[in-house]
């Protein structure tokens, strides 16, 4: 049977109930804090991390997309597995993972572990991230409260990024495994606050639980890290060898699965007919193009400021600020932004700021120069997640009933993680492979020219919506 979690206690209510509900929102919100930092603190340490452990710069990407591919393999499966096993069990379980994760992670010198915890964690993101959202929506009451909340929780993700580039940073510097292992006490305490405070599931009987279709996350994930896998040999072994034919060949029979397995299920996790719904489409394609095009530019400019420019990590970090602290500071104001004018405009300046961003990198090849060189670009990229950021997520469900919207979501968000996961993959590809410091400031142009192509994929998108009017005509808002 399904599990129905039990509402803690509602500001407002008998005295100190407030108190333990704002509590509980402080663990969900600081443990998607955590999630979000996850991201960003590669970035910035991933040359480092890969000198130490003996990833070629081909090889960095791993640091990116092993995250990326956990979460996006998982994503779907969360909501069901929370629906058999309840929202707290499924909660603590991924805190209590996350953190033996985040311990071995710090203590492992070998790259394929190092990989794989990055994998777990992912994985664990993945129940975790949405999962905070539905208790939030079941521990507070509809109305200021609730969107309070919301807005707490979503600030403190839009937050972790900047707050991820600059704790890397500062690690970086000193010991890198700390890098890695500095989530570890943190989840703990949270984990420990999160046992006395996330409300267990109610009593009395509740709607069956859906099939979990555990073949159809398997094909998923599997589909997408031998994609990456294959990706991630061709630069020692060439588009022929058969280190990279026996992943690519697997991912094309995975993919096969994952179609077969998922029209054959009667509660398929991903389904096809959501994506009929041409807002739901653009926006995944658009937000995979940015989101992946974002990342990979921001590994493409690490490798460049630390292994060419010999920039420190610190340095690096404060460098890619700009972009990402924009969104951060605007977060709270973002919805209110979307009702003003409308999604779909707003995602393609959105998207046409990033392209512009991109090409200015791909012009001048390699950043020498800051204020003039990089500092244009990562201002373009904060201004794209201002943009497009809401925009986007906003329009992938607009179109849905509210039955509906939790699955259009969640398709939505894998889709992006898929972005994260692939785009970095192929940058990879591209990058300079001799020793480091040795690449020219045209070595770097295919990785640069690569990044642009997906970002001008994500402006086509954009532009698709904007020709596509609401009965009425009016083409502004957020469906279609």
């Amino acid at each position: 049977m399904a599990d129905v979690d039990t509402r803690v206690s509602a500001p407002g209510g008998p005295a100190g109930a407030g108190n333990r509900t704002w509590a509980l929102l402080g663990v969900l919100a600081g443990n998607m804090l955590i999630d979000a930092l996850e991201v960003s603190t590669l970035v910035v340490a991933a040359p480092t991390v890969g000198r130490a452990v003996g990833l070629p710069p081909a090889g960095l990407q791993w640091l990116l997309t092993g995250f990326a591919l956990g979460f996006a393999g998982l994503l779907l499966l969360g909501p069901r597995l929370a629906a058999r096993w309840g929202r707290r069990r499924v909660y603590l379980g991924g805190l209590a993972v996350f953190a033996a994760a985040s311990l071995l992670a710090g203590v492992t010198r070998d790259p394929g572990v190092l990989v794989a915890t990055r994998f777990v964690k992912g994985c664990c993101a993945a129940l975790t991230a949405p999962m905070g959202l539905a208790i939030i929506l079941g521990a507070f009451p509809d109305g200021p409260a609730r969107r309070r909340a919301i807005s707490v929780y979503t600030f403190f993700g839009a937050c972790g990024f900047s707050a991820g580039l600059l704790l890397s940073g500062a690690l970086t510097g000193w010991n890198w495994h700390w890098t890695l292992a500095f989530p570890a006490p943190i989840v703990l305490v949270l984990l420990l606050a999160g046992a006395r405070l996330i409300p267990g599931p109610a009593r009395g009987s509740g709607a069956p639980a859906p099939p979990l279709d555990v073949a159809g996350a398997v094909a998923l994930t599997g589909t997408l890290v031998a994609l990456v896998t294959g990706l991630a040999a061709v630069p020692g072994h060439g588009w022929t060898g058969p280190r990279t034919l026996l992943p690519l060949g697997a991912a094309v029979l995975m993919g096969v699965l994952l179609v077969a397995v998922e029209r054959a299920a009667a509660q398929p996790l991903l389904r096809a007919s959501l994506f009929r719904n041409g807002a739901l489409a653009r926006s995944a394609l658009g937000a995979a193009s940015l989101n992946g095009s974002y990342l990979g530019l921001l590994l493409v400019v690490t490798v460049q400021l630390q292994d060419r420019l010999h920039w420190s990590p610190l340095g690096t970090a404060l460098a890619m600020l700009p972009a990402s602290a924009p969104l951060a500071l605007t977060a709270l104001r973002s919805a209110a932004v979307v009702a003003r004018f409308g999604a779909r405009p707003l995602i393609a300046l959105g998207a046409l700021a990033a392209f512009a961003g991109e090409l200015l990198l791909l012009r001048q090849g390699l950043p020498t120069r800051y204020a003039s060189g990089l500092l244009p670009t990562v201002l373009l990229l904060g201004a794209a997640f201002v943009l497009a950021f809401t925009a986007l997520n906003t329009q992938a469900v607009s179109g849905f009933p509210d039955g509906e919207k939790a699955a259009a979501g969640a398709t939505y968000q894998t889709a992006v993680q898929a972005g994260a996961a692939v785009v970095p993959a192929l940058v990879a590809l591209v990058l300079p492979t001799g020793p480091v410091g040795a690449a020219t400031a045209g070595a770097y142009r295919p990785a640069e020219a690569l990044v642009a192509g997906v970002g001008l994929l994500g402006l086509v998108a954009a532009a698709g919506g904007l020709r596509t009017t609401r009965p009425g005509g009016r083409g502004g808002g957020g469906t279609g």
